[in-house]
């Protein structure tokens, strides 16, 4: 399994991961927002994203982050927005997932 071996906050918008296997991925704090995987932003019932990217503004910023077990991170945003909990695993996708689309 591909594990964080450091987490690095850039600025209050940005963090860095380097991960076990060498990568390196960048989460701006809007983009994760954005993609917040909580029931409060996602249809628990039926994966239909609820909260709407447009509402989000793009200057967010983290308020503080947390390590949550050994498995994820959750984030508490200047919105006031703080139940999303971000497994390695999923940030790490959203990270394939750009690079991707690019």
């Amino acid at each position: 399994m591909i594990e964080p071996r450091q987490i690095i906050e850039e600025s209050d918008s940005e963090i860095t991961i380097n991960w076990s296997d060498e990568t390196e991925s960048r989460y701006r704090a809007a983009d994760l927002r954005k993609s917040c995987p909580c029931a409060g932003c996602i249809n628990e019932w039926t994966g239909e994203k609820i909260l709407k990217p447009e509402n989000v503004t793009e200057n967010l910023s983290f308020s503080s982050i947390a390590i949550v077990g050994r498995y994820a991170l959750n984030f508490h945003f200047s919105d006031g927005h703080d139940t999303g909990i971000f497994s390695f695993q999923y940030l790490r996708n959203l990270a394939n997932s750009e690079k991707a689309e690019k």
